[in-house]
């Protein structure tokens, strides 16, 4: 990301900031690995380490089922069942050490708690729903197609307008960035990016709220939940300056790059992190090379694991797609298009899918609710 600010700042950092009645600002650094990357400093009403009471974690380690295995599989996401808290609707389907894909269907809005995620960087995509997300660093507006990308340890609400809620979770233990070969040295995307700076959206609007009490603040680290409790309000920042807060992304926003022939999945490319990639395949133009073969090729994953999240729209490689399906393709074994749809797509002028691919770098594992909504059949569905 790059350089943003909201709110009052002192003139210099790490410099005497006062309130109107001559009390200090709490001054917080937010850094990244230590002090060697990315960071941004909050000035908060009251300290933002007043904690009165810690009571007793709770496990939320995945139950793995499955830790090694070779296949194709097709998950139903859409029966993942809607729940009214946003902690508990979060069931983890693929994970490795890398990564937790979670599927969630929240009913409700956070109301009377707030959360932090100590572990990992979080992508939210919304497939269905609207809402906001409000911040430590402020609030953002979302909708159907937004990504939302939250840095761990930034303290959030999740405020829905309606009771029907889709969500695709990604979290990472290592930073979610955009693409470095989109990037110039100094951190500007460049003209040949699928998307630039006007496209990403940050938080608008910083409401301090400087109140005492008694604030629930949920902290997952290393797969425990930790109930703390704080005598301030989290969201008491008057104002913050840096290169790490949350910023939301439209996938309708992605300007699709294509070709004369048939273009591979990098082109489709968002964001990047140490353990995975994270694609989106969005409405473009087929290839226009006379003999173009719009359908993808049949290829082998050797050194990654495939998973892609069915978002909308008809899909000219998959038979039978539906809303809210994963696939996962392990590295080790081809996969294509299915039987009949490479000469189908021929001639085709343009698809109008849409779609989120997280390809991974290491196997992913399924968990018991992968199982759960598996379709078995899948992996026979190439044969003629």
């Amino acid at each position: 990301m790059h350089y943003y600010a909201m709110g009052q700042l002192p003139k210099k950092r790490h410099t005497q900031f006062r309130k109107e009645n001559g009390e200090l600002y709490s001054e917080q650094l937010f850094s990244t690995e230590g002090f060697s990357d990315n960071y941004s400093l909050l000035y908060h009403n009251q300290p933002p380490t007043q904690i009165i009471q810690i009571a007793d974690p709770v496990d939320v380690s995945p139950r793995v089922i499955l830790s090694k295995q070779l296949s194709h599989r097709s998950l139903k996401g859409f029966q993942i069942q809607p729940e009214k808290d946003f902690l508990n609707c979060r069931k983890p389907v693929l994970v490795n050490a890398d990564c937790k894909i979670i599927l969630a269907a929240p009913t409700e809005s956070m109301t009377q708690y707030f959360y932090k995620n100590a572990d990992a960087d979080e992508i939210i995509f919304i497939h269905e729903g609207s809402g906001e997300l409000q911040t430590m660093y402020g609030n953002l507006e979302f909708a159907y197609g937004d990504y939302l990308v939250i840095p761990r340890g930034t303290i959030y609400q999740m405020h829905f307008h309606t009771a029907n809620n889709r969500l695709f979770i990604v979290e990472s233990v290592s930073a979610v960035i955009t693409p470095k070969r989109y990037r110039n040295e100094f951190g500007q995307l460049l003209e040949h990016s699928p998307f630039c700076e006007r496209d990403i959206r940050k938080p608008a609007s910083l409401n301090p709220i400087d109140e005492k009490g008694d604030f629930l603040l949920y902290i997952k680290k290393q797969d425990q939940m930790y109930p703390y409790h704080y005598k301030s309000h989290p969201f008491d920042v008057v104002g913050w300056d840096g290169y790490v807060y949350p910023y939301a992304f439209s996938i309708h926003d992605f300007e699709p790059i294509t070709g004369r022939v048939h273009q591979p999945p990098p082109v489709h490319q968002t964001f990047q992190t140490r353990g995975f990639v994270v694609c989106s395949f969005v409405p473009r133009l087929y290839d226009y090379h006379p003999l173009a073969i719009p359908a993808p090729y049949n290829h082998s994953n050797i050194d990654s694991d495939e998973v892609l999240y069915y978002v909308d729209g008809d899909f000219m490689s998959r038979k039978s797609v539906e809303k809210g399906q994963i696939t996962l393709h392990p590295g080790g074994i081809p996969h294509g298009p299915h039987p009949g749809t490479v000469e189908k797509s021929i001639g085709a002028k343009e698809t109008k899918e849409l779609a989120v691919m997280v390809d991974t770098f290491r196997p992913l594992s399924l968990t018991d609710f992968a199982l759960s909504i598996e379709d078995t059949t899948y992996p026979y569905s190439w044969v003629h």
